[in-house]
């Protein structure tokens, strides 16, 4: 079949096409008696406008379609507006049964549990967003996951916001974003614990490669809430590249180890920080800042670094 072709027509059955046309769509459903005329106009932006005439003439109505809401925005909804398409009021006979077609029209839209689940999980996905600072990409594809977690059936017996918080944070981490777990945690009122889990059973069931960690966007955050100066963070950064080269970061919390770095940064340029103030804005524990940096010290570079500074107050 031949995408650009004038009319499509379909008749009695549901045929799904699937399209290299649509990165966000795996498959569009087309249903019966639908005429598509032209797909690349439903799937590109309008024709140029010169004036504020032709862009009201080639706009159109209604928000653009998203996978972030359940019906994806492409269902009908009567407005609560007692007016007609002229702009003239109703007559009081006919307001009875507009507010049955609402009525109707609102229960058609959820009328199956799972549209029910999606729409919870979408207010729940941008209540999130809210929280968190997401981007649209990231909502998106967030949403994009969680359609498919939930075509597969694997929400059952596991909560909804579990799922949609497991699958936000492998967004996070497929796009680089320096939003850790417990930040989501804290954000969507769940455990760590329960999110990971989760986490876990998206990770084996998608078979999902997730790529490591950026320890530079780790340390710039936890650098930009303990306020630190440009020094003792590009001393961090040039400490962490050669963390990087001898391969010491695999099995070492990020956050941790950033914050480590960070404190080894401040004692070799002076500036005064203490290991509660680290371990407090890298998220993690004392014991765990004490450990990595012990480990950090036994590179012979950094070791002489800091060992200079003490020597020479």
């Amino acid at each position: 079949m031949i995408l650009g072709c004038t009319i499509l027509i379909w008749g009695s059955k549901d045929i799904e096409l699937e399209s290299s046309l649509l990165p966000v769509f795996q498959l569009l459903a087309v249903s019966p008696g639908i005429i598509l005329d032209r797909i690349e106009d439903y799937i590109h932006e309008e024709r140029r406008a010169y004036s504020m005439e032709e862009v009201d003439n080639r706009s159109r109505t209604g928000v653009p379609a998203s996978l972030a809401i359940h019906d994806r925005g492409l269902s009908t909804i009567i407005g609560k507006a007692n007016v007609d398409a002229n702009g003239k009021v109703l007559d009081k006979a006919m307001l009875p049964q507009i507010e049955k077609l609402r009525k109707w029209n609102s229960w058609i839209n959820v009328h199956k549990s799972s549209e029910r689940n999606l729409r919870r999980a979408f207010q729940k996905l941008y209540s999130l967003k809210d929280k968190l600072g997401l981007s649209d990409s990231i909502v998106e594809k967030t949403a994009y996951i969680f359609r498919k977690v939930h075509g597969r059936d694997l929400v059952r017996g596991r909560t909804i916001d579990g799922m949609l918080a497991a699958a936000l944070y492998i967004v996070c981490r497929e796009m680089g974003t320096s939003i850790t777990l417990k930040d989501i945690a804290a954000a969507s009122n769940l455990t760590y614990k329960d999110i990971s889990r989760n986490y876990s059973v998206l990770v084996f069931e998608l078979d999902i490669k997730i790529p490591l960690v950026d320890p530079m966007k780790c340390i710039v955050k936890v650098a930009n809430k303990l306020g630190v100066n440009e020094k003792t963070k590009k001393q961090a950064m040039n400490i962490m590249s050669e963390v990087v080269k001898r391969e010491m970061t695999p099995g070492k919390v990020p956050m941790g180890l950033a914050g480590s770095v960070l404190y080894l940064s401040s004692q070799i340029t002076g500036e005064v920080i203490s290991q509660a103030n680290v371990a407090q804005a890298a998220g993690t524990t004392e014991v765990t800042i004490r450990n990595r940096f012990k480990d950090l010290i036994q590179i012979n570079s950094l070791y002489n670094r800091l060992y200079t500074v003490r020597s020479n107050p």
